[in-house]
């Protein structure tokens, strides 16, 4: 258990240089892009207090009644235990905020059993965004979570009722709406039925040392089953973590700001994303300095990617439609990238959603992409897209701005090594630029 401070968890496999404290990477990295705000360290005040949350451990009975008493009685100034050994079953909703100086110390298992999904439809949390819902917030300020357990999802259900019905509404498995100031540590995430984790409307929040994994053990798929989905938050730290999932490792959704990831494992997944951005006609979309650096990305559809709508209706899927947003990308830096079999290597799109390009290009996204940076990634394609590694796509020379890639070394299985380069500055690409298209359909 670490009480006070972020985990030393280190992904030796990685080959990785040593990490330093986050504080002073999201510091010194907020510095080089000239932030307006310095990045302000989490601080970790002594807890005055100790609240150890009953459980009745029998896997049927709701225990939220207890977590929420636990939390209450030990907010402002606590430590609550989930114990080592226990299961805390949850079958109704939790409304974790309003907390102010307290640790959450998941010791044990907590659990979301999927055995009434309907339950589920009526009475989780409206995230309003892209039809998320969560079985809990937790928000507030100085709050810390860790202790080395588990937070159970039982995602297969949820896979299994998503292939019948695409509308049906699943929740994330770890919500945090309005936090300033924390930090969520050595946590395992199992069976995600969404997204594992979201971050809404939160500042100076580090996520460090968690293992996320979520797969189906049949056919049908463990869609949606994003690592982190940021929105409307600044200053987020995201590291030495690993990720087993179906959907992206990490996506900075709209209005995501001074956001490091750095040092992470992700497998399976669609990539450390941008976006999709510019879905919603009414609304304008932002995501500028973000720093990715040290990935490891294995058996994925992408590395790095930025996904953007065309300025016109666009289906992406049955349950994934939009086009016609507004907004801009701005000062994004993936340094760092090594990749084994993924279809594309680094893919920029302003046609996310519509498969025909040419129609794409009639109808250009309002939403413009400026100074993005691929820099130092390396490794080996699959067959998916041969002989192209990779896809930078604008939907017109005017909304792409100083994309450059530097000391890329993406090859095929083949030795290809190919990227299709369309309505982009070909001269600030160091890559084997190439016309033609086998098009962009991934999720």
């Amino acid at each position: 258990m670490l009480a006070t401070g972020i985990s030393t968890f280190s992904l030796t496999a990685l080959l990785l240089p040593p990490v330093v404290s986050s504080a002073f990477v999201a510091e010194n990295f907020l510095k080089t892009l000239r932030s307006p705000r310095p990045f302000h360290a989490v601080s970790f005040p002594e807890r005055n207090r100790t609240c150890i949350a009953e459980s009745h451990d029998d896997l049927q009975t709701d225990d939220a009644e207890n977590i929420l008493k636990a939390v209450q009685d030990c907010n402002n100034g606590g430590h609550v235990i989930l114990a080592e050994k226990h299961t805390y079953t949850i079958t109704s909703p939790m409304n974790l905020t309003g907390l102010k100086s307290i640790d959450i110390d998941i010791q044990g298992r907590l659990s979301f059993p999927a055995d009434n999904l309907t339950y589920w439809q009526a009475n989780s949390f409206d995230l309003q965004y892209q039809n998320a819902t969560s079985f809990f917030i937790l928000g507030g300020s100085d709050v810390n979570i860790y202790g080395g357990g588990e937070v159970q999802g039982h995602g297969q259900n949820w896979y299994d009722a998503y292939t019948k019905d695409k509308k049906i509404r699943r929740p994330v498995l770890f919500a945090i709406v309005g936090l300033d100031g924390g930090t969520v540590s050595d946590i395992k995430m199992r069976n995600a039925p969404f997204w594992h984790n979201v971050i809404i409307n939160s500042t100076d929040v580090v996520y460090s040392g968690l293992d996320l994994f979520s797969t189906s053990n049949n056919g049908n798929f463990e869609k949606n089953t994003d690592g982190w989905d940021t929105y409307r938050s600044d200053r987020i730290v995201i590291e030495n973590s690993t990720v087993t999932n179906g959907d992206d490792c990490v996506s900075f959704k709209p209005n995501s700001t001074n956001i490091l990831v750095q040092n992470m494992q992700c497998n399976g997944t669609h990539g450390i994303s941008v976006g999709s951005l510019g879905q919603y006609p009414a609304r304008v979309d932002y995501v500028q300095d973000i720093l990715v650096r040290n990935i490891s990305m294995y058996n994925s559809s992408e590395g790095a990617r930025i996904k953007v709508w065309p300025d016109a209706y666009a289906e992406k899927s049955q349950s994934l439609t939009g086009g016609g947003g507004r907004g801009l990308v701005r000062n994004v830096t993936y340094d760092g990238m090594f990749l084994d079999n993924v279809d594309y290597g680094i893919t920029i799109t302003q046609c996310y959603g519509q498969d025909d390009e040419e129609e794409c290009f009639k109808h250009p996204s309002k939403l413009n992409i400026q100074d993005i940076t691929f820099r130092n990634i390396r490794g080996r394609t699959n067959r998916v897209f041969s002989p192209l590694v990779g896809h930078i796509v604008c939907s017109s020379p005017e909304t792409c701005s100083g994309i450059v890639a530097q000391n890329i070394d993406i090859r095929t299985i083949n030795g290809s090594s190919l990227v299709t380069c369309r309505n982009v500055d070909k001269g600030l690409l160091e890559v084997e630029c190439s016309d033609w298209s086998k098009g962009y359909n991934p999720a």
